[in-house]
Order: structure tokens, then C-alpha cells, then sequence
């Protein structure tokens, strides 16, 4: 069984303050098993938009972690803004996670 998406994100969210960073719930998602994207805001003030993996990067059935790609990097908060938009209207029960580190490639799983 995965991890329930709020345990996930609440993991998240402390290890982003233990790192001296700041995160933030911009929208809170079904809490067994919503999809969760993620906002990393860099002090360049660009973007870049973390989205689940796809399944075939799982290496098993039963592989229950939780993988994200790269969906944006280095953009506008527009373009970003632009996708959740429409993340949200295919997917309604999604989480929106924002993280203001300038590197948070270690606190889950990139494919």
C-alpha cells in the first residue's frame, strides 16, 4: 500500500523547515491517494514544477513509493500557474505543494 498522500506531504513539508526553507499547502488534495505536484520557487524567482512519475517508471506492481518528474524547470510563475490550472481541472482532488528552497532534489524521489 502507498504512503497516504497527507503523510507524504506533511513529511515534506517539515523536512523542507528543517532545512531553513519554507513550504506551504496551496491546495489540499484527496488524503488517501491524491495526486501531489510540487512548486519549488528559487531566489532567481523562477519556477520549476515537479509532477507524479509515470507508472512506467515503477519497477514493480507492488512498488508503493512515490516518484516525481520534472514537468517545468527554470520558467515564469505564469507557465506554472498554466499547468496546475489545468492539473486541477483534469485532476480536482490534486495537492499543490509550494517549496522555496533552491534545492529540494533529495527530499523525494526524482525518475
Amino acid at each position: 500500500m502507498r504512503l497516504k498522500s497527507h503523510i507524504f506531504v506533511s513529511s515534506l513539508l517539515r523536512n523542507a523547515f528543517g532545512r531553513g526553507g519554507y513550504a506551504a499547502v496551496l491546495r489540499k488534495g484527496a488524503e488517501d491517494a491524491g495526486a501531489i505536484f510540487i512548486r519549488q520557487r528559487g531566489r532567481s524567482g523562477y519556477e520549476t514544477l515537479y509532477a507524479p512519475a509515470p507508472q512506467n517508471f515503477f519497477d514493480e506492481e507492488g512498488d508503493t513509493s512515490r516518484r516525481f518528474e520534472v514537468r517545468l524547470r527554470g520558467v515564469e510563475a505564469e507557465a506554472v500557474e498554466r499547468a496546475l490550472s489545468s492539473e486541477i481541472r483534469f485532476d480536482p482532488d490534486c495537492w499543490i505543494v509550494e517549496l522555496e528552497l533552491d534545492d529540494c532534489s533529495d527530499l523525494f524521489d526524482l525518475v
